[in-house]
């Protein structure tokens, strides 16, 4: 019989690219770019509050978690409870005092009672199965 090896950390990421994982990678990838760009098209006075800003944010989305989960998809769950319709209705029913029946018990169609076969209550409940299966056929 082969023996296959199981792996055993499947909810890590594999870290791919040196110390970080494809994600982490392309977050700081991107929030690098946007920088370089904003570089380029900003003055020195607005450049440098702007790549603090970028570049903690990219830091963030790469490495925060919260409560185990990775902070975009925090940001995605708060989106989408954000956006999404919500009609909470809640109407309180005051229970219903019924009346105690004065008539007899409602008793099933066919049979007005079961007669008593034999002293044995395990043969009387088996002769009570039958009868009702057979008048549910």
């Amino acid at each position: 019989m082969k023996q296959y090896q199981v792996p055993q950390f499947i909810t890590i990421e594999d870290k791919v690219i040196g110390p970080f994982t494809i994600k982490q990678f392309l977050y700081l990838g991107g929030g690098g770019i946007v920088i370089a760009l904003s570089r380029l098209l900003l003055a020195p006075f607005f450049f440098f509050p702007a790549a603090v800003i970028i570049g903690a944010f990219a830091a963030t989305l790469a490495f925060l978690k919260i409560n185990e989960q990775t902070f975009p998809s925090v940001i995605r769950h708060a989106l989408s409870y954000f956006l999404r319709p919500r009609l909470y209705v809640w109407k309180k029913e005051t229970p219903k005092k019924s009346k105690p029946e004065l008539a007899a018990p409602k008793e099933e169609p066919g049979i007005k009672a079961f007669p008593k076969l034999s002293e044995s209550k395990l043969s009387d409940l088996a002769w009570n199965l039958d009868i009702k299966e057979k008048l549910r056929e």
